[in-house]
């Protein structure tokens, strides 16, 4: 019998929480049996809950009757929300009941909590948030989305260093390629971190196949198997294809429903439409990893659904099957062995 796996779960995060979360592990549930959960929250307010009956037997009710608003400020959430749904939930993976973490709730906070409680693996001075987005080649790994506004060189080759890890050791990659997204592909582009960081990695003898800069529209080209930037252009990149997404969602079904001619059309396409609906449904693509911690932790979109929950629950469940963590630092033992203990900046 497989072994049960067990992944904490901050039950009050998200714009549709609690409901939402628990009909989420539903559907979870429903791919992945073998799961169990461990559910923070306001135990009363969630065993009342109609969906609370179709996942009890996998589930344990962990009180709390404190919660992170979207708006609280990461500072105030670390002094004051120690006894929140979402801290409790990050204690857990700490202190062994759990193997991963999964919140909709405020990014900040949980970065800030994450951080905190679970500390950095060696080499790692800033957690990066990453996730797969389509391309036309496949998928790509984009890294960071948001938790480091400011970066500089340094960081930038950490989150290299951790993008090109995990894109071996979790999706088998056999030489993946990194690129820095930058403003333009020639040396004398860009602000000063991301070209320091460019000439690092050109220079450095880390296992990286550095491809150089690229553009945006190299993104979803899928010029390369990972891209590398720092969190405010990142998250901005990120929000820029959803809006674009559902700009076009929205544009195709006023232009199906405004002839007769458009709508035969409309069910001539159905079929096709309804594959490309579900390659770039956007809640295929929730679960954030923050990458660089001692835990795994993913952070869904705070606006999802039940269906884009789940699959932030199979990011996680992903991640511990295979053994993501333990990969990670093995890797990151070898590189500072090989290198005599310096640390990344001086490799």
């Amino acid at each position: 019998m497989t072994p049960s796996l067990v992944l904490a779960i901050d039950a009050m995060g998200g714009d549709g929480a609690p409901e939402m979360v628990l009909e989420g592990i539903r559907i979870a549930l429903e791919r992945s049996p073998n799961l169990r959960f461990l559910i923070y929250g306001e135990s009363a307010l969630l065993a009342s809950l109609a969906a609370w009956e179709a996942v009890k037997e996998h589930c344990q009710l962990c009180h709390s009757d404190q919660v992170v608003a979207n708006d609280d400020k990461p500072s105030t959430a670390l002094r004051k929300a120690r006894h929140s749904s979402m801290r409790l939930a990050v204690d857990a993976v700490r202190d062994g009941s759990a193997q991963g973490v999964v919140s909709a709730g405020n990014t900040g906070a949980l970065m800030a909590i994450a951080k905190f409680v679970l500390k950095t693996l060696p080499g790692i001075d800033r957690p990066a948030i990453a996730t797969f987005h389509p391309t036309m080649r496949g998928e790509s790994l984009m890294l960071d989305l948001g938790a480091n506004v400011d970066c500089d060189a340094n960081n930038l080759v950490q989150f290299a260093v951790m993008g090109e890890v995990f894109a071996r050791t979790v999706l088998g990659l056999e030489k993946p390629t990194i690129g820095l997204l930058n403003v333009g592909s020639e040396d004398v582009k860009g602000h000063e971190a991301v070209r320091e960081a460019a000439q690092f990695l050109r220079k450095a003898t880390l296992p990286i196949h550095f491809h150089g800069f690229i553009e945006g529209d190299d993104i979803g080209a899928g010029t390369v198997d990972v891209v590398v930037t720092d969190g405010f252009t990142g998250n901005i990149a990120l929000k820029t294809a959803e809006g674009i997404t559902a700009l076009y969602g929205t544009f195709l079904k006023e232009a199906f429903a405004s002839s007769w001619g458009g709508k035969l059309g409309y069910l001539l396409a159905k079929s096709a439409l309804g594959r490309l609906r579900e390659r770039i449904d956007p809640r295929k693509y929730n679960g954030a990893m923050l990458l660089g911690l001692n835990g795994i932790v993913v952070k869904s979109h705070g606006g999802t659904d039940a269906l884009g929950f789940a699959s932030a629950v199979d990011v996680a469940a992903d991640l511990a099957k295979n053994g993501f963590n333990n990969n990670i630092k093995a890797e990151f033992d070898q590189l500072f062995h090989d290198h005599s203990g310096k640390k990344l900046a001086d490799i």
